[in-house]
């Protein structure tokens, strides 16, 4: 499974990832998600998480303030 770092283009990763399981003789290959899937597709996903796509958006946690408990 291939999820980019946040803030970096998803190509150079899926395309290493494609390179690294043809060179290990891998047929399935899990990359990309519901914002980058076309492109994981083009460079050789099997499977894609298309998640939010389908039950919407995440609901973010609600950062917490930092405790002064030293």
């Amino acid at each position: 499974m291939a999820i980019p770092p946040v803030g970096e283009q998803a190509s150079p990763h899926f395309a290493l990832l494609s390179v690294i399981a043809a060179r290990n003789g891998i047929r399935e290959l899990s990359m990309g998600m519901s914002a980058d899937w076309p492109l994981a597709v083009q460079l050789g996903a099997t499977y894609v998480r298309i998640g939010s796509s389908i039950f919407g958006e995440r609901a973010r946690p609600v950062a917490r303030p930092e405790s002064d408990t030293m």
